[in-house]
């Protein structure tokens, strides 16, 4: 009994497989069962949906209308008729069973000679080049006459062939019989265009695409002067197959966004609320990014121009009084300048000094860079940075990512005391570069959430701006130490909220906005001398990237302020969960406390050594190393622990 069960299962195994095979070697569609071929989906393989195909045509015999054989036919050439010309074909939206979808109709006509006499009739085969499914249909017929009744020549047509946006498909049509030595075939190529075209907008498919949503948008501004507030309503109508939007603005180094759902309503609100010192321009972008049910996160979104500009306060009197202090400082250089003509000696004088001052750098300064991990693109601006300090402007530059290997020996804390301490006695000086990560780090610091950077835990140094800000905040405070530090920040991927509190009793410098006057400061030069205005040719916003090393530095600035637009909460997605426990913590912050006053004997010489050629740095990975963290809890503490430790020094 098992054996006839076995046998039998083998026998029907063997046939579903032979018809699986043949079906799959051509897909073909009777036209008896056309509308049926498209299972339950409105996209489905390629089908007819047309059952009313042109085959009733006066003067025809015998025609009808079926799928191909699997055999060919085929004649001698002289017994054989030519092939068939080209028609137009039309792209609509037609009506089935489960909604509208987009279809088209290809016709042909019959040359009108000798051969009709031999004309059995014709094939039509369309392939999907995107999926590789065909269609095969055989019109089978034969004429008396060379031309039909109205004297023109026969024509045929195949319609309602479903096809799908974006997709291409090859057409070819050849005449029955087909010569034996080479098939005399109509061949052409449709490529069906994307949902904006208004031939197939009202498809099922592109419906779900959003084809035909206008969202409408509406707004409104409400301007508190009191609070110096923007509010910012924001009102647009909801799509059929979207359930979920998110709605931006966006400015020059400003972005905030909010997610909405439809739950069922037609139109939908959201509110922006900022104050006005925010907008780094009083011009904004509305965007509204819809998610449909095909296209998902890659649809269309509309985009509106907002202007905020005469919102603002009036600025008449500022603009009353620079107009002033330009008539007077015109009046006041007019009179200098008589004076000055009045005494032929001062004239020439006066003549050389209007000549435009170009700045000679004579001695090659030092500068340690202190800065956060917030992201790799930020790194990589950081390590441009200093490649254009040293190509460019001679500077030797004092970097944790250049010197691990010195840094695995000394430790975080010993490296930079040292460093530190060297600078302060010398003339040289040290650059605070003050990111989202250095505000969030000093806020924990003062007793806010601990914050840990995914750049950070990759690097072998670890959080190096933790025990830099521990160290040099009570020196810094102090008059004598007050110089030795330039706090600045990148205006286009930073803004000036990321400075911390205790530096903003200093010059904020925007970079590379007012780099010129940075280096300045680097130089312990006045940019503006008595008479004189002084200027380092290639260091302005409009110069410095002509050379190799600036457009490297702009390239990276320009790809970070891209990627923060792309990606508005970038910085949260770069906070890691704390490994540490909080004993671990507060032990970290008595070693670091205890290592502020720590001093390396005069001997020792550690440097950081920086390439001056204009290439990429290669930094030192080796090693591995886990960053002091300090915890200060409430500013009397703080403030104390300033006191010991100028005590101390």
């Amino acid at each position: 009994m098992k054996c006839i069960i076995v046998f039998i299962y083998s026998i029907v195994l063997k046939a579903f497989l032979h018809v699986l095979w043949s079906f799959t070697r051509v897909i073909h569609v009777p036209f008896f069962c056309f509308c049926l071929t498209a299972g339950l989906t409105v996209s489905s393989s390629i089908r007819i949906l047309d059952k009313r195909q042109d085959c009733n045509q006066l003067g025809l015999k015998n025609c009808q209308i079926k799928n191909c054989p699997g055999e060919r036919i085929a004649k001698p050439r002289q017994h054989a008729p030519n092939g068939p010309e080209v028609g137009p074909y039309h792209l609509g939206v037609w009506m089935d069973e489960h909604g509208p979808v987009s279809v088209v109709n290809v016709s042909w006509t019959i040359k009108s000679d000798g051969n009709v006499k031999v004309l059995r009739g014709s094939q039509i085969d369309f392939l999907d080049e995107s999926t590789n499914q065909s269609l095969c249909v055989q019109f089978l017929f034969k004429l008396s006459k060379q031309q039909n009744p109205n004297l023109s020549k026969w024509t045929f047509s195949l319609d309602g062939v479903v096809v799908e946006p974006h997709h291409s498909y090859r057409v070819s049509i050849l005449n029955l019989p087909e010569p034996e030595d080479e098939p005399e075939s109509l061949r052409m190529n449709i490529t069906i265009p994307g949902c904006d075209d208004t031939r197939i907008q009202e498809a099922q498919m592109c419906l779900e695409n959003g084809s035909l949503w206008d969202p409408h948008i509406n707004h409104s501004v409400d301007l508190n002067k009191g609070l110096g507030k923007f509010s910012i309503n924001v009102l647009f109508e909801a799509a059929q197959y979207s359930e979920r939007y998110q709605v931006s603005i966006h400015s020059k180094g400003f972005n905030s966004s909010k997610s909405v759902s439809k739950e069922n309503k037609t139109w939908l609100t959201v509110t922006f609320e900022f104050g006005w010192r925010q907008l780094p321009q009083c011009k904004i972008e509305l965007l509204i990014q819809p998610f449909f049910v095909r296209c998902k996160n890659d649809c269309w979104r509309p985009k509106k121009d907002i202007d905020l500009c005469k919102y603002y306060p009036p600025r008449t009197l500022i603009i009353k009084a620079c107009l002033a202090l330009l008539v007077f400082g015109g009046v006041l250089a007019f009179l200098l300048w008589r004076a000055f003509q009045k005494d032929p000696v001062n004239s020439s004088l006066s003549a050389a000094k209007q000549q435009p001052e170009g700045f000679h750098v004579r001695e090659r300064r030092r500068l340690l860079v202190i800065y956060s991990l917030d992201h790799p693109l930020y790194k990589n601006i950081v390590l441009k940075l200093s490649a254009f300090l040293a190509t460019k402007c001679g500077t030797e530059v004092f970097l944790d990512l250049l010197d691990s290997t010195r840094l695995g020996v000394l430790g975080s804390v010993q490296w930079l005391d040292w460093h530190r301490e060297q600078i302060e006695s010398s003339k040289d000086k040290i650059l605070i570069l003050c990111s989202r990560g250095v505000k969030a780090k000093w806020k924990a610091m003062c007793g806010d959430k601990q914050v840990f950077l995914r750049e950070d835990a990759r690097s072998p140094m670890g959080d190096m701006l933790s025990p830099a800000l521990s160290l040099m905040v009570p020196h810094f405070i102090r008059s004598a130490s007050f110089e030795k530090y330039i706090v600045a920040y990148f205006d286009d991927v930073c803004s000036e909220d990321d400075v911390p509190s205790p530096f903003n009793i200093t010059l904020r410098y925007k970079l590379m906005k007012q780099f010129e006057e940075l280096f300045f400061r680097i130089l312990n030069t006045e940019k503006h001398e008595p008479g004189i205005v002084n200027h380092i040719d290639g260091l302005s916003e409009e110069k410095y990237h002509q050379c190799a090393s600036g457009r490297a530095l702009r390239d990276a600035i320009e790809a970070f302020h891209a990627y923060q637009l792309e990606h508005p909460q970038w910085f949260e997605e770069e906070l890691l969960e704390s490994s540490k426990t909080s004993s671990e913590i507060c032990d970290d912050a008595k070693s670091t406390i205890n290592l502020i006053t720590y001093r390396e004997p005069e001997s020792a010489h550690v440097t950081s050594h920086l390439n001056t050629q204009e290439t990429d740095f290669i930094v030192n990975t080796s090693g591995l190393y886990v960053a002091e963290e300090l915890q200060m809890c409430t500013s009397v503490e703080f403030n104390q622990l300033i006191s010991e430790n100028m005590q101390h020094v």
